[in-house]
């Protein structure tokens, strides 16, 4: 069966996250709806990571094994087609034939997030679901520096969710930075793999570092507790962004 790489872009706001779920609405199920309507095949579609409700993306991977061969082109553009009939917000930006050996998943080697605060008085109005609004003044450099508390190999108990369901809570976080452009801060997060409400729990206690109420310390402190309630707010969910997802250089394109 031809397998497909999709690079994929949506906005999460009217989605219960990326993951299928029983009367709810889902990317997945949207794509996987959008496949069957030009196809005919019943498929389940794997992506590189399982988004959560609200969460946005400008560059999930995901893969699909179809019955018929196509051109990349022409899947691409046939399930765009029926995603636009169904007014969902997502786009395929790319289809790709790839070889058995691909998995969305397990290929990958790095994860690249994105996390927008619009820290100003004024509400956002164009970026409403899009970017956490802090009114309260932030200090992004005080910020950046506790973020660097973080960076390596930990473990992340404070950081993740009650929930998760990750063996271990150990990871390598390869970068966490915070910078300013006029009235947006970005936090740039990159590791190979997240537990689950890793960057917003991160986000949400460098939060607290920017309004002053915690220092470089107490984020390095609440990372060597490994507890949960030593955790600043978590930050909601509109604010994050999967930007990228990282494979071996191995070649695993098929010429059409």
């Amino acid at each position: 069966m031809p397998k497909y790489k999709l690079l994929i872009e949506y906005d999460g706001t009217p989605f219960c996250g990326w993951q299928r779920q029983h009367q709810l609405p889902s990317v997945q199920q949207a794509i996987e709806n959008a496949i069957f309507n030009f196809s005919g095949d019943k498929i389940t579609i794997v992506a590189a990571g399982r988004t959560d409700t609200g969460v946005h993306a400008t560059g999930q991977v995901a893969h699909v094994e179809l019955q018929q061969s196509w051109r990349g082109e022409k899947v691409r553009d046939a399930i765009n087609a029926h995603l636009t009939l169904a007014a969902q917000p997502i786009t395929i930006l790319s289809a790709t034939r790839v070889n058995d050996q691909f998995n969305a998943r397990f290929s990958a080697i790095k994860r690249h997030y994105h996390y927008r605060i619009l820290n100003r008085r004024a509400p956002p109005a164009l970026n409403k679901h899009r970017v956490w609004w802090v009114p309260k003044k932030l200090d992004e450099k005080a910020m950046h520096i506790a973020a660097q508390k973080l960076v390596g190999y930990h473990d992340f108990t404070t950081f993740r969710a009650s929930q998760c369901q990750a063996k271990s809570p150990l990871r390598h976080l390869d970068r966490l930075d915070v910078v300013r452009t006029e009235d947006m801060i970005e936090i740039y997060a990159s590791a190979p793999s997240f537990l689950h409400n890793q960057i917003r729990s991160f986000v949400g206690s460098l939060k607290e570092v920017g309004t002053g109420r915690w220092d470089a310390e107490d984020v390095q402190n609440a990372l060597e507790a490994r507890d949960r309630t030593r955790c600043g707010s978590v930050a909601p969910a509109l604010g994050l962004y999967l930007t990228q997802v990282d494979y071996p250089k191995d070649d695993f394109e098929i010429e059409e």
